[in-house]
């Protein structure tokens, strides 16, 4: 079905050609778009030409014309004026509409097919046979976006970012819950990771002038074939996940990006806190003072560099030196010793993992 929206736009572009008012009105006579300024109530008259076998007639002094989808009675159209010549114009906008029912339904037989493939929803052997009826391309290069903002989504939304997107014919833009909005991406034989964090960063900026200003975008990795992109979807939907835990100031986030961080997603809770405990004797990174945590993470910043993170601190050398042996007399571990300072930083992330699964839960 066409949103009321589609169908005003397109009857006030052919009233703009025309400066004939069309209505547009269900099989109960109830108006769904109108240029009219004034609108009577026909929903008598609408009735009976429904029941009637004719395809048009006039009615006080309106042309009504009937709207078919595969032979079921979809709308019923109204033209101001009974002279031929309003006749020939309605007969125009009525096929117009009646073509834009057919697109509509093929790309909803296309976004229903699309939605089943993200899910693992359909047999191997259907993914090829409906691909094919559908004239979808199944050995292309493709990779999955996944888009979240702030908001719940419907399907006015939607189609605001087919639009905005560009609505390509070989792109895909859909949604799987209420949250998120997904692009299956068909991609150039020399598009790789710079031209996706492009494609994500220029999606980011269409989002931020249409005023969803807390986008975040995350994608999978490129795929081959049209069975794999249930793959590039679930690699996107981890990134986006593990990428609002170890990666909270960035709005674009790719699943190769991930490192370490998508092994620590998945541990259990458990075996996270007997690591921490092990680790640090009962204690936890979050009892450590601000400057000491800062001086972490600026150390792990300059890949262990003593000169280059006291320069950025504004301390002496020593005194990094001092902070540093501090801490491993407090933890047992060495920043300065390569082994040391890889289980420190693991640590330290899997305490902001525990820590924001522990705020899911409230």
């Amino acid at each position: 079905m066409i949103s009321n929206q589609i169908l005003q736009n397109t009857i006030e572009g052919l009233k703009g050609i025309t400066r004939i008012d069309f209505c547009v009105m269900d099989t109960d006579g109830k108006p769904l778009a109108s240029t009219m300024t004034e609108q009577e109530n026909y929903e008598e008259e609408v009735l009976a030409f429904v029941d009637s076998p004719a395809d048009s007639q006039v009615v006080r002094g309106y042309q009504f014309f009937k709207i078919f989808e595969e032979h079921q009675l979809e709308y019923v159209l109204l033209a101001n004026g009974g002279s031929d010549d309003v006749y020939m114009v309605g007969k125009i906008a009525a096929f117009q509409i009646q073509n834009l029912l057919v697109a509509y339904k093929e790309r909803f037989d296309k976004d229903n097919f699309i939605k089943n493939l993200l899910l693992d929803n359909l047999l191997l052997v259907d993914i090829y046979n409906r691909a094919k009826k559908l004239h979808i391309d199944t050995e292309v290069r493709r990779v999955v976006f996944i888009i979240e903002t702030d908001h719940e989504k419907d399907s006015n939304a939607l189609d605001n970012v087919r639009n905005l997107l560009g609505n390509k014919s070989k792109d895909f833009v859909t949604a799987v819950d209420e949250k998120n909005i997904i692009i299956v991406k068909e991609l150039e034989l020399e598009d790789g990771h710079k031209e996706l964090e492009k494609m994500a960063n220029g999606y980011l900026t269409l989002l931020k002038d249409n005023e969803e200003e807390d986008a975040l975008i995350a994608y999978g990795t490129v795929v081959h074939d049209i069975k794999e992109v249930s793959k590039s979807y679930k690699e996107a939907k981890l990134a986006l996940d593990v990428g609002k835990i170890f990666f909270s100031e960035r709005n674009v986030i790719a699943y190769s990006a991930l490192g370490i961080g998508r092994l620590i997603y998945q541990l259990p809770i458990p075996l996270c806190k007997m690591f921490i405990r092990e680790i640090f004797e009962g204690k936890s990174p979050d009892d450590f003072d601000e400057e000491t945590l800062a001086t972490i993470n600026k150390f792990f910043e300059n890949n262990l560099n003593v000169s280059e993170t006291s320069r950025q601190l504004y301390i002496h050398r020593n005194t990094l030196v001092y902070r540093l042996d501090k801490l491993q007399k407090s933890t047992g571990l060495d920043l300065r010793v390569f082994e040391d300072a890889i289980t420190f930083k693991i640590a330290l992330m899997v305490v902001k993992y525990m820590k924001y699964m522990e705020s899911m839960e409230y």
